[in-house]
């Protein structure tokens, strides 16, 4: 099993025996397999026990991946795997000393989690929530617990990406905060801190892109496949800003400038129309097998 020795996990951070993950679907299942290989008991909840055993055979699938390319060991996948449990009911997290939640990026679905799922939590258990936009102190509000209250925003893939967003809400207290950044380096990941501001950093700078190089789409300016072979070549981007969309969610991708758009009152982190009519239409991405690319084929074929 995967020690890790970060001078950055607190004492307090090592001494967590469980955790809970709330929401079951890439980045729950991302964060849950990751803690799972970092030596810390999971349960993983969700509402469907479908949505559940999906969950549990990407993470086995992806475990067998870094078995194969010797990152971890059979042993240390059988670990991983002994350390994770399913449940449909809240009352499986009373026992775990964090929560985090990674419910949809919808502010009224998480506040309907929290109410439903604060009942079955200890009194000292710490909320994290892995949201990629919306106000800390505004979800921390509906809780009972602001204080222990704090945004803990992973990157996707999960078990892939190193950095974590740390978000304090304005009533997020000291000693909660030191341990949710403990907890992130001893998930071998590493922390930047954001103020609470809408999209925080990474998606305060990555979302505007993407949306930019839908209004190129939208305006005709390039194809799809030009778009995004001209920011591999020209920017060295990995990733063009259109497959990226696509990766991300396109309905991710506009929530998250929906919340820009909404907090900051500036026209320039306006929807592009374009992005709206592809979520409208249901092509939302590789999740749904269409977006800016048709992934029904052995290749990706740009839809447009």
């Amino acid at each position: 099993m995967t020690d890790i020795q970060d001078p950055g996990a607190t004492p307090e951070a090592l001494s967590i025996k469980q955790i809970g993950v709330i929401g079951a679907g890439q980045m729950g299942s991302g964060i849950a397999h990751v803690a799972a290989t970092t030596g810390i008991n999971v349960v993983l909840n969700d509402i469907g026990e479908e949505q559940l055993d999906k969950a549990i055979a990407t993470i086995d699938k992806n475990l067998e991946r870094q078995v194969s390319r010797e990152k971890i060991s059979p042993a240390d996948k059988q670990d991983a795997l002994d350390r994770l449990t399913t449940s449909t009911d809240h009352a499986a997290l009373g026992d775990c000393d964090v929560v985090i939640e990674a419910a949809t990026e919808d502010e009224a679905i998480k506040r309907e989690i929290y109410k439903a799922v604060i009942p079955s939590l200890r009194s000292d258990a710490i909320i994290a929530s892995n949201t990629s936009s919306i106000s800390i102190t505004r979800l921390g509000a509906t809780t009972d617990r602001p204080e222990k209250f704090m945004g803990m925003h992973f990157m996707n893939p999960v078990p892939i990406m190193q950095l974590v967003e740390l978000i304090p809400g304005i009533a997020t207290d000291d000693a909660t905060h030191k341990i949710v950044g403990g907890l992130t380096y001893r998930m071998g990941k590493t922390p930047v801190i954001s103020e609470d501001f809408p999209a925080f950093i990474v998606n305060r700078i990555l979302l505007p892109m993407i949306n930019e190089a839908v209004y190129t789409l939208h305006e005709g300016i390039g194809s799809v496949k030009d778009i995004d072979t001209a920011m591999k070549l020209g920017a060295n981007h990995p990733m063009g800003p259109l497959e990226l969309a696509d990766f991300i969610g396109l309905d991710t991708c506009l929530a998250v400038m929906q919340v820009l758009y909404d907090g900051l009152a500036d026209t320039k982190y306006r929807p592009c129309p374009l992005l709206v009519k592809y979520v409208e239409a249901g092509w939302l991405g590789r999740k749904s097998g269409k977006g800016f690319y048709d992934y029904s084929g052995d290749q990706p074929v740009p839809t447009r």
